[in-house]
């Protein structure tokens, strides 16, 4: 018993010391960084370190990038994320509408380039994502494609496509 009684009074000195040595509040942050000396570090020193990212477009043109891969694939997706993980909800619905139809698609992450992202809205003059395109045509966002999967008429273009039996 008389053991723990010192640990504790231990402690509590310990604390003691501590709280009269830690100033706290912004008079603390500005006594910690005025004694510091040299400049602030940061994570990354190096443009090396940095993180890259992959353009859409390696010659620059967005928009002729973005007409190759509609003539390309007949079924494509411009989405915020990528099929196996949407990053908005109206992505993920679209990407279960196709899913559902069972055809295949590519689909296109505006969020890694925002010149693709921007470039998307104008080549179809539609000011949102997601953006579905049935052989080289654009259908339409979230709402048009759920409305057509529901009437059934999103089957039809997609064999009209030559992607669905």
């Amino acid at each position: 018993f008389a053991g723990v009684l010192g640990c504790r009074t231990m402690l509590v000195r310990r604390l003691a010391l501590t709280a009269t040595r830690a100033p706290c509040g912004r008079l603390a942050a500005a006594r910690l960084a005025a004694a510091r000396p040299g400049p602030a570090r940061t994570l990354c020193s190096d443009s090396d370190f940095m993180p890259q990212r992959k353009k859409f477009a390696a010659d620059g043109n967005v928009k002729d990038q973005i007409q190759k891969e509609i003539e390309a694939n007949p079924v494509v997706v411009f989405m915020k994320g990528v099929p196996s993980a949407p990053m908005c909800g109206f992505s993920k619905q679209v990407v279960e509408v196709l899913k559902t139809q069972g055809v295949p698609f590519k689909g296109i992450n505006v969020l890694a380039d925002p010149d693709v992202r921007e470039g998307v809205k104008e080549f179809s003059n539609w000011p949102t994502v997601p953006q579905l395109y049935i052989g080289g045509e654009f259908i339409g966002g979230c709402d048009i494609t759920v409305e057509l999967h529901q009437s059934g008429e999103l089957a039809e273009e997609l064999r009209k496509a030559g992607v669905k039996d």
